[in-house]
């Protein structure tokens, strides 16, 4: 093979789901549910599938390691304020709170970085979007700009 040869891979479209570990699958339920709007497409003692569209969380119990430091997940809403006052109303200490970026630690001390949709690079299908009532959300000039250096937006 030659330099300039490179090798078949398969290419990355997205990401389908994270799968989190916490301590209790019914509080876990309970303390993104005060802050996120979201479908449980099932639970039980061990597991749930909590869905955005066409994404999900899979939530499992076993939590046992310390507090993530860098290692986070992040979730794009709607309306970022909302959520930042709402988490503020549960008594939810931030790490980060930015213009961009609202971190903080889950109950079980997975990391959860809160950002707008409208200003990041992610985007779901129109369709999507409108399946979950938001075919209002539109992004950023900067956000646009983004995709339009990666030949992603016009």
């Amino acid at each position: 093979m030659t330099s300039e040869e490179k090798p078949k891979k398969a290419r990355a479209v997205g990401i389908n789901h994270i799968a989190l570990e916490v301590g209790d699958i019914a509080e876990a339920v309970d303390f993104y549910g005060r802050f996120l709007d979201f479908e449980i497409e099932s639970q039980n003692e061990r597991a749930a599938f909590i869905y955005f569209g066409d994404q999900f969380i899979n939530f499992a119990c076993g939590r046992s390691q310390a507090p993530d430091d860098q290692r986070h997940f992040g979730i794009a809403v709607d309306d970022k304020e909302l959520a930042r006052q709402t988490l503020v109303d549960m008594g939810v200490e931030f790490i980060k709170n930015t213009k961009k970026f609202l971190d903080f630690y889950d109950p079980w001390g997975n990391r959860v970085e809160i950002t707008t949709y409208e200003n990041i690079q992610f985007s779901k299908a129109d369709h999507v979007l409108r399946g979950m009532g938001l075919g209002h959300l539109q992004k950023t000039e900067g956000a646009i700009a983004e995709l339009a250096k990666k030949k992603m937006a016009p």
